[in-house]
């Protein structure tokens, strides 16, 4: 199973939301960096993503985005493939 990574907060639905789909697709631990606990690290995920909104998700060292991108991986049959390897 890939690694899987999230930049988040307490209080995001959506990454709430990104975290039950990740589970239901067998993904048993995920990374979690909390911007909101640590300001600083929003700053750096900004810097690395290029985007301010959080969940921020990667899979291994592949960014693929936020909840909205992750679903649409999940759409098109592509996050099963990436989670696999």
């Amino acid at each position: 199973m890939a690694k899987v990574l999230m930049y988040c907060t307490a209080v995001c639905p959506y990454c709430v939301r990104a975290e039950m789909l990740l589970t239901r697709k067998g993904v048993n631990e995920i990374e979690k960096i909390r911007v909101d606990v640590q300001p600083e690290l929003r700053v750096a995920m900004t810097e690395k993503t290029g985007r301010r909104t959080v969940p921020q998700i990667y899979i291994d060292d592949r960014h693929v985005g936020g909840y909205d991108d992750l679903v649409e991986l999940d759409s098109e049959g592509e996050l099963s493939v990436l989670l696999a390897q």
